[in-house]
């Protein structure tokens, strides 16, 4: 490939201007935040914290207050985050900001990272023994190859 010939993927810069994190709640996944915090960072790149809703229609259905429930989630965690962020305010500061995506965790994850323009992808290890299995969210954005993929343990 010579040097003028463009690939698609270069935008211009010389390091990620935006970087991804999934957040469920899980504590793996707000180890995740935390060192996708770090790598924003020393890159001076802007954090997406992206919390992904899932649509369960099955208990919706039956009446279960489903949106309700992520919704509070949602709050409790961009909360949560606010709060870390306020507390390291002086000595840790980092370009922040949190969404909200709806569907299941890969798709809403893909989803946030085309809309924003995600240069890197930073996910929590999944904490489910059956996703050994079946595979987890991490391992298919791996396979899809579109963004480099961390696994925080």
């Amino acid at each position: 490939m010579t040097s003028q010939q463009s690939t698609g993927f270069e935008r211009g810069t010389d390091g990620p201007k935006v970087i991804l994190a999934g957040v469920d709640g899980s504590e793996s996944s707000l180890r995740a935040a935390a060192y996708a915090a770090g790598l924003a960072r020393r890159q001076n790149a802007l954090l997406a914290v992206v919390y992904v809703q899932p649509v369960l229609a099955g208990g919706a259905a039956l009446g279960a207050p489903v949106a309700e429930t992520t919704a509070e989630i949602a709050q409790g965690l961009a909360e949560e985050i606010r709060e870390s962020a306020e507390r390291l305010k002086g000595l840790f500061e980092v370009r922040w900001e949190f969404h909200t995506f709806r569907g299941d965790p890969y798709g809403g994850l893909v989803s946030a990272a085309e809309e924003l323009k995600a240069d890197a992808v930073v996910v929590g290890a999944s904490e489910r023994a059956g996703h050994r299995l079946v595979g987890s969210v991490a391992v298919r954005l791996v396979k899809a190859g579109r963004w480099p993929v961390t696994v925080v343990p």
